[in-house]
């Protein structure tokens, strides 16, 4: 009689226990998905963080500096072969001695660069050249001029800071292992290149 009683006992003890734990499972489930809400909710007030931190610091730049300094109503555009011999001195500083330069540049159509070019956006203004190029390349669908490529720049907040801004695209995008030159002065994505020629 009294393992009977032991027995019911423990039986209840035993339900008892594990409709507690069913609880708790549920309620740490729940917790579980609120932890995620929060981590979601983390995640966007950084973004929105470093969105307002990089406004701030172009508010300050703006008002801090002098006024900004116009892109130059003579900016000078490097002809293919001033760009074709920076890339070549870019390579052999790198490369050392042994490349030999190629001088002959066929004719083609070179667009001109804008001296006035209305900034539309600061999508590109915490962004590296190759980076922001990446962007407009996969966005035109076709290869571009670095004329062209720094007016898509510009357009888009690119601050620029040396003397020839497209020498310096040029120079960074042959540099770069994600783009290939396919005429002077003139660039296309690697991986776009891959990907027609498989098809």
């Amino acid at each position: 009689m009294a393992t009977e009683n032991l027995i019911s006992t423990l039986e209840q003890s035993l339900r008892q226990t594990r409709a507690a734990r069913t609880r708790l499972a549920a309620r740490l489930a729940e917790l579980e998905a609120e932890a995620e809400t929060l981590r979601a909710e983390l995640a966007e007030m950084d973004t929105l963080t470093s969105q307002t931190e990089a406004a701030v610091v172009r508010l300050l730049s703006s008002v801090l500096t002098p006024a900004p300094q116009p892109q130059p109503a003579t900016l000078h555009a490097p002809s293919d072969s001033e760009l074709e011999a920076a890339m070549q001195r870019d390579g052999v500083s790198r490369r050392g001695a042994g490349f030999t330069p190629r001088t002959v540049i066929p004719p083609h159509h070179i667009p001109p660069v804008h001296p006035e070019i209305e900034v539309k956006s600061d999508r590109f203004f915490d962004r590296t050249i190759p980076q922001a190029t990446t962007m407009i390349l996969r966005e035109a669908g076709e290869p571009l001029h670095v004329n062209e490529i720094y007016n898509r720049l510009v357009e888009g907040g690119f601050n620029f800071t040396g003397h020839n801004p497209t020498i310096s695209i040029a120079v960074s995008l042959n540099r770069n292992g994600r783009f290939r030159k396919v005429a002077p002065g003139t660039f296309d994505l690697v991986m776009r290149d891959a990907s027609s020629q498989a098809s």
